[in-house]
């Protein structure tokens, strides 16, 4: 066996200015990722669609935000080219910008499946405990799902909000024939949805089946507050109830006809108990439905189309919140279909069928008790 010849200093050369030209891009999007959080947190990209295009003093105005950084961001975002200015040669008081009309539906439109703002909410949140995160990362351990505070919480209700609204009970429940015929039956279905969060994934099914009976279930207390608040104002808190509460309670066994967990089997410590616990809520003959990433069957090098953001979201948040108990299994976002089968073998279950409901994000798994 021979040794690998050293790289000649040309293709050193070359592989670093190419590597230094793309950290100089990793650079912008960070900076316009965090430029397009002050923007949404602010109402800033609201005021300017529904304002028109304004000058930095009228949109300070109209934000109640002071006119030297508005003029700053305005200037910032322009050359970034989220927004436009329609005379680059007036003076800095007296240049009008605008939002332009196809990029108004990602950046404001929180009911559109092109809503993006919340990405950039939701990784201010994934970097707030940065030192407890370094700390794990030296030593092991894991970080708080609490650590992450209310950004990350807000930023996953609001980029989930459009598909568990509209795709969640007009597209994929009914893709399910079963299922959605015992939605719509009598007597009245019960599900549990498992991590619930905000509760949209719990009021998108009781919005599609005005029959069923909802239990949302979460360990955090803030998302279920929110939780009971959303099914307040969307008039569903007779059918749909929020809880703190352990679902493993012996009380709650055999009770449902469906159980649902929407992105967050891989953020589990212990996914097999909580699996076991899904298979003993489940009636006979009931469903058990997972969501969770579309990651690729097996690590590549180049990971598949989302895999770039899974392994984000997880080096900065699932698989830190997922390492917090003793013995965590440390699954993190890139969850492969043969890592969830081995869970759901483990826990019990006889089987598990990935379903043919296409989606850019998710994969959707039927595990059967």
């Amino acid at each position: 066996m021979t040794s690998a010849q050293p790289m000649p200093a040309d293709a050193i050369a070359s592989q670093r200015d190419a590597f230094i030209e793309r950290f100089l891009q990793f650079a912008s999007g960070t900076f316009n990722m965090f430029s397009i959080y002050i923007g949404d947190r602010l109402g800033l990209y609201r005021a300017l669609a529904e304002g028109g295009p304004s000058t930095s003093k009228e949109l300070a105005s109209l934000t109640g935000t002071h006119e030297r950084y508005i003029r700053e961001w305005l200037e910032q975002q322009t050359v970034a080219g989220i927004l436009e200015v329609e005379d680059e040669n007036h003076t800095a008081e007296s240049r009008r910008f605008s939002l332009p009309p196809g990029h108004a539906e990602a950046l404001i439109d929180c009911t559109s499946l092109n809503y993006m703002a919340p990405i950039a909410q939701m990784i201010a949140g994934a970097v707030r405990p940065m030192p407890s995160l370094l700390e794990a990362y030296r030593n092991g351990g894991g970080v708080p799902f609490e650590a992450y505070g209310s950004d990350l919480r807000e930023g996953q209700a609001a980029i989930n909000y459009p598909a568990f609204w509209h795709q969640l009970p007009e597209e994929w429940l009914p893709s399910i024939p079963d299922v959605h015929t015992r939605l719509q039956a009598d007597p009245p279905a019960r599900v549990a949805d498992m991590g619930c969060g905000h509760g949209w994934s719990s009021i998108g099914i009781a919005k599609g089946y005005p029959n069923v009976r909802v239990d949302g279930f979460d360990l955090d207390t803030p998302s279920i507050e929110r939780a009971q608040e959303n099914a307040k104002r969307n008039q569903v808190a007779d059918r749909v109830n929020f809880e703190v509460r352990d679902a493993a309670d012996p009380s709650l066994a055999g009770q449902y006809d469906l159980v649902t967990a929407f992105e967050c089997v891989h953020d589990m410590s212990n996914p097999v108990d909580a699996l076991r616990t899904m298979h003993r809520l489940v009636k006979d003959g009931g469903v058990v439905l997972i969501v969770d990433e579309r990651v690729g069957d097996a690590f590549t090098a180049k990971g598949n189309d989302v895999e770039w953001m899974m392994y984000g979201w997880s080096i900065l948040h699932c698989l830190p919140v997922g390492m917090v108990d003793h013995n965590a299994a440390g699954t993190g976002t890139v969850m492969r279909a043969d890592t969830l089968r081995g869970y759901a073998a483990e826990a019990g279950f006889s089987s598990l069928e990935i379903l043919l409901i296409e989606n850019f994000f998710f994969r959707f798994y039927r595990l059967t008790p």
